[in-house]
């Protein structure tokens, strides 16, 4: 990444504010991209304070004329974009029948047509030089829907669609714009206490909870190796996935006896904040982590074996030649 121009959207808080951090310590300059001033002129410092530099682009991902000046803007002032990384989004936690069209049309704006419109602004640029790259940021929601989180499930989803969509037209043009996508599990960010909650308690992502730093640690490495068309980050990611191959029925059976109840805390839900409609970091940043910092890994293996895949091979070749020369030599 040293050197090389990358955008993040949804740069101000959670998964794309560890993704910024990430990259200016790699020596990237990074173009931050999202609504709330605080958060974006926070993640901006914390660039420069990495390495790298960080620039700040205010934009609503919803609006694709935004998005889209946005990217030009980037492409005068700082050079071409090498690296689109789509984060951003906003999602209300609520039985479906409890979200309005209203909510329900701005969350599929901001986390599908979000990733649309980046995408698009992307290609545009990077088609007439026939390079670059384009990661986004699933979760395992992408394949597996649980209550109480309609909207999200449907746009990332669709996201997914889309992105294999896209990826088949340009291979079938040969292009040398490469896009990938990236399935995260549940993350300590501070969505949590700042998307749109009509529940009586606190949201909560469902245990295992990782830490951001995994998910930007598995962002940058796609963006650095666009050639595997998806990621699975965290071994709840893999496990829900092939479950959801396996036994789907019986997982919808089980979600439905425990979805909810897993994605409540015990304290009383937060009020008077939600970053659905307006910006909730325009006056205070929330940083990357959010309130389970506690109850969270730093790690995956899982992620690990995943980006070194051919070391962790070799390794289980090693043992298996050194346990037979082992059984050998006692025999």
């Amino acid at each position: 990444m040293k050197n090389k121009v990358v955008v993040v959207t949804g740069a101000s808080g959670g998964v794309g504010r560890a993704v910024v951090r990430l990259l200016a310590e790699r020596g990237a300059t990074v173009a931050l991209i999202a609504r709330g001033e605080t958060g974006l002129g926070s993640a901006a410092v914390e660039a420069g304070a990495a390495g790298g530099s960080g620039l700040v682009y205010e934009a609503d991902v919803a609006d694709y004329r935004q998005v889209r000046d946005a990217a030009e803007r980037i492409e005068r002032e700082v050079g071409p974009i090498d690296v689109w990384i789509n984060v951003a989004f906003s999602s209300v936690f609520a039985p479906f029948t409890e979200i309005t069209p209203e909510e329900y049309e701005r969350a599929t704006q901001v986390t599908y047509l979000g990733y649309v419109w980046g995408t698009r602004a992307a290609l545009d640029l990077m088609r007439p030089r026939d390079r670059g790259t384009i990661v986004q940021a699933g979760s395992a929601l992408a394949y597996r829907g649980i209550p109480l989180q309609a909207a999200y499930c449907g746009a990332k989803h669709a996201v997914k669609g889309f992105t294999e969509s896209v990826r088949t037209e340009l291979l079938g043009e040969r292009s040398g714009i490469r896009i990938t996508m990236v399935q995260l599990p549940a993350l300590n960010t501070p969505q949590f206490s700042w998307v749109l909650s009509k529940l009586g308690r606190h949201p909560q992502p469902v245990p295992p909870i990782y830490e951001p730093e995994v998910a930007a640690e598995a962002l940058v490495h796609a963006a650095e190796h666009p050639e595997r068309r998806e990621y699975w980050v965290g071994g709840s990611t893999v496990a829900t996935l092939l479950a959801q191959r396996l036994v789907p029925g019986l997982l919808d059976r089980y979600l439905g006896r425990t979805g909810q109840e897993s994605q409540q805390t015990g304290a009383q839900a937060p009020t008077g904040m939600a970053n659905l409609w307006k910006p909730a970091d325009d006056d205070k940043d929330y940083g990357a982590h959010g309130t389970f910092g506690d109850r969270s890994h730093s790690h995956s293996l899982q992620a690990w074996l995943s980006r070194h895949r051919r070391l962790a091979a070799l390794t289980l070749v090693g043992g298996a030649v050194a346990a037979a020369i082992t059984r050998r030599s006692r025999a």
